[in-house]
């Protein structure tokens, strides 16, 4: 079987491409560069993420590793592609007054899509597709299914719930049943340099208002009632939930509720204003039909799996929760599960 490993330069995606050579697979490595930017550099860039200035570093190292291993390895520059899709998506989100996914975006549609259409373009030719994803894929009613990792730290299911069953059926996640303690422990048994490379931490480890291109806008900072309480430079700077960095007095802790993108506004309340027992979804993806009965849904990349079940409402589709959550984020994925399989997903618009 020849197998395109899909890789990054970590731990993970290498050890991947060892496995399955070991395994006597015929691997080539693909891997994608999207990073070209003259954004400004500051001392959080000292932490991995996927978008930043390490990338030329990952992927010269990556390269001389599969030669090192007799591994052919192919490099695509995707970084226009990139910025109109992705980091289009991500400014237009977030000036929308919504908190935008980037990596669920640049998986559906980046890394298994045009990353696989650009190496079939090029002529290379494979069976399957692997990657480090820490998720599993299982069968349901006759068809591939995504299920959650048993390493539930690092399951990233979460991020991978808009892939089909056709999808899935031409990939293969080698390290869904293993925990990322397993991984780096062989890494190091099999003499990998990567062993104990850091991991990427996040999408972008600068200030998210440099992909923005925004210049401060002042805007009203209002209480749920409507009184004014202070000014602020630009909705954007913040999120729901967000209790610091607000620069106001009020006898009671505030947080963040809402995003007025229309008037700059940004609107505070107390934590009991961030508690709602539903919330509406849009672009839904259902992969064995509509979710029917009690269900098990994530509603934050690093949040906790909480029970509820789905309706439609009104021609649109609803999340009721068992009890109400906290912070329910438009722009975030709500991504249900049952059994541990991904059923499907939408985003939070309300």
């Amino acid at each position: 079987m020849k197998v395109a490993v899909g890789l990054s330069g970590g731990v993970d995606s290498t050890l991947v491409a060892l496995m399955l050579k070991n395994q006597g697979c015929d691997v080539v490595g693909i891997s994608m560069s999207f990073y070209n930017s003259d954004l400004p550099e500051n001392e959080k860039q000292l932490t991995k993420a996927c978008y930043g200035r390490y990338e030329k570093q990952d992927i010269k190292d990556i390269h001389t590793w599969c030669l090192g291993q007799g591994i052919e390895h192919y490099t695509f520059d995707i970084s226009e592609e990139f910025k109109k899709t992705v980091l289009a998506y991500f400014k237009q989100t977030y000036l929308s007054g919504a908190t935008p996914n980037p990596c669920v975006f640049c998986n559906t549609y980046v890394k298994f899509g045009l990353l696989l259409d650009k190496a079939k373009q090029a002529g290379i030719m494979f069976d399957k597709f692997a990657t480090g994803h820490y998720a599993r894929i299982v069968e349901k009613n006759g068809v591939c299914a995504l299920a959650r990792g048993v390493d539930e730290k690092k399951d990233q299911s979460y991020f991978l719930y808009r892939l089909t069953p056709e999808q899935l059926s031409h990939i293969v996640f080698p390290l869904g049943e293993l925990t990322k303690e397993q991984v780096r422990d062989m890494a190091h048994h099999a003499g990998l340099i990567q062993a104990d490379k850091q991991d990427s931490q996040d999408f972008y480890n600068g200030d998210y208002v440099d992909l923005l291109d925004k210049v401060p806008e002042q805007g009203d900072i209002i209480l749920t009632n409507g009184q004014v309480l202070g000014k602020h430079n630009g909705f954007w700077n913040y999120t729901i939930g967000q209790r610091k960095g607000l620069g106001i007095a009020y006898p009671e802790p505030l947080y963040v509720v809402a995003l007025d993108s229309e008037h700059n506004a940004v609107v505070v309340g107390t934590g009991e204003a961030l508690f709602s027992d539903k919330c509406v979804l849009t672009d839904c993806v259902w992969h064995h039909g509509f979710p029917m009965g009690q269900v098990m849904i994530k509603y934050r990349s690093t949040g906790q799996l909480v029970s509820g079940r789905l309706e439609i409402q009104d021609n649109q589709t609803v999340i009721l929760f068992d009890e109400p959550q906290r912070a329910l984020t438009p722009g975030q994925s709500a991504v249900v599960y049952q059994d541990d399989i991904v059923l499907g997903g939408g985003i939070i618009c309300k």
